[in-house]
């Protein structure tokens, strides 16, 4: 996936901007996305406004990646490694933005369905790149640090939209059974196992989202999920305090 240095300089923030774009369309269309939400409950739907809590912080962290991105010269050789880690990321944050314009259009003609692909395209996309590509970051860096805050926190909240799209669109009204609520468990308790302050802290989030979310449809539910967020809160602290 390797691209240019100037090829990285337009692609990133034209993806920004095609997303951004289409986030204004989803909250300011008739019916709104948030409208969508409400008439699509299942066991994964979160409290929407955590979803935009989320995403107006992390665009600030994008806009100074992006900045960043832009400002570092690949001719000077002190700046051309940091350059390069942010480059290698730019093709799965382009394709990041662009699903989730893609299914911005999809959720709010109520297409759930097909709004899903792009859903999982992007989710799976963020979580191969911090999983498999994403090097350690590097504390003395800037450009590492904020390439990890925003790879992570995409993949992160990635997780939650994979979980929230999916339910609605293929179990809509449907409460959660006892398997889903096992698997949640051992899933969301494996991930934070293996994850670090800032996508552990993601997951967390996520959880408290949903436990949110769930509150005024299945009690119990919620209280399950709220039980699952501190117990992920305290294995990401015991694995990180550890180290």
């Amino acid at each position: 996936m390797g691209i240019s240095y100037s090829t990285a300089k337009w692609m990133a923030p034209t993806s920004f901007l095609i997303d951004f774009a289409a986030q204004q369309y989803g909250m300011l269309s008739n019916p709104n996305m948030k409208t969508i939400h409400d008439r699509n409950l299942s066991f994964f739907s979160p409290q929407p406004f955590f979803i935009a809590g989320f995403f107006f912080p992390q665009q600030l962290f994008q806009l100074a990646w992006l900045y960043r991105l832009y400002k570092l010269d690949p001719k000077k050789p002190g700046e051309r490694s940091e350059l390069d880690q942010m480059v290698d990321f730019v093709p799965y944050y382009s394709i990041g933005n662009l699903c989730i314009a893609t299914w911005m259009v999809f959720w709010n003609a109520e297409r759930l369905d097909i709004s899903n692909i792009f859903v999982v395209i992007n989710s799976l996309s963020q979580l191969y790149y911090v999983i498999a590509k994403l090097p350690a970051m590097n504390t003395n860096s800037t450009s590492s640090i904020l390439t990890n805050i925003v790879s992570k926190t995409f993949a992160g909240i990635g997780v939650l939209d994979m979980l929230h799209n999916g339910s609605v669109a293929f179990a809509k009204d449907q409460p959660a059974t006892t398997m889903v609520k096992a698997l949640t468990g051992v899933g969301f308790g494996l991930a934070s196992a293996a994850s670090d302050w800032i996508f552990g802290g993601c997951l967390v989030y996520d959880l408290v989202a949903l436990a949110v979310g769930q509150s005024s449809l299945d009690s119990g539910w919620a209280k399950a999920l709220g039980a699952y967020a501190v117990g992920s809160a305290a294995i990401i602290a015991a694995k990180n305090l550890a180290r």
